[in-house]
This record gives C-alpha cells, structure tokens and sequence, in this order.
C-alpha cells in the first residue's frame, strides 16, 4: 500500500473521550482497500472484506482511508473503525472502543481509547454481537463529531 495518511487529533477541552483521529484525505470509496481486501490467504482477507463492509454500510456519510497499513471507516473523515489481518487473525477496531458499552465481552485492548475484536478461523463469533458494536461506534463517532 503507497498511501500513507496523516492524522490530527482533535481534542476537545477537559475531555479525553471526546478526542477524534480526523483524516482530512478520507474518501467515499477508495479502490486500493478493495484490493487490500482481495489479497491471501483467502480465508483472513474474506473475514476483513466482510467486516470493513459492514462498516462501510454504516451510513451514506461513511469515507475511508488505508491507515497504518490496513482499511479505516470515518465518518467526515473522523475515524470509527478498522480492519487488519494478521497471521492468524483478523482485528476488527474501533477507535473509541473504550467508550462503548460491551455486554458481550467481545472487546479486547487496554488502551486509553482503541479496543478491538479479534477473530480467527473455524471460531465461532457472535457475529450479532459485532454488528451492534460497529454500528455503535458509527453512532458514537458521528455524535462526538457534531460536537
């Protein structure tokens, strides 16, 4: 991947949790994820394609930018989320997980704001369960942003 992103934190007084990572280089729809998405080993690529597509149907104000090597969803270019394979697993991330509620107990990460899910092949995923944190993300974001 050859384009490399430059964030900006936007922090808002008092608040840590209202910090956002926006990418003023977000697009609607950028073709070199869809090519990051189409590489092997098949079977981690299909589970990132899945879940950055879910991200992606999010919204109409849903835009993208490859970020540290992997595809990120923003809304305005304000970033809710991530996909990235690993040897054996696929993170599927959020940039405010640390705010979002999980009664699943799917999220993992100890950071001040990112958590992340991890997946891996042949285990079984409450797949419902990842649904209702991306789409919690998207809300979260696109709320912190109109702030």
């Amino acid at each position: 991947m050859g384009v490399t992103s430059r964030a900006r934190v936007i922090e808002f007084p008092m608040n840590h949790s209202k910090e956002l990572f926006i990418f003023a280089e977000a697009a609607r729809h950028v073709s070199e994820i869809d090519e990051w998405l189409s590489q092997e080993p098949h079977e981690l690529f299909s589970i990132a394609r899945q879940w950055f597509t879910t991200f992606r149907q999010c919204g109409e104000d849903v835009d993208e930018i490859v970020h540290d090597g992997c595809p990120t969803a923003c809304i305005n270019g304000a970033a809710f989320g991530y996909v990235n394979v690993f040897t054996a697993h696929v993170n599927v991330g959020f940039f405010t997980g640390a705010f979002l509620p999980d009664p699943h107990k799917l999220l993992e990460g100890t950071g001040k704001r990112m958590r992340h899910v991890k997946i891996r092949p042949g285990i079984v995923l409450e797949a419902h369960a990842l649904h209702e944190l991306i789409e919690q993300a998207y809300v979260d974001v696109k709320g912190r942003a109109q702030q």
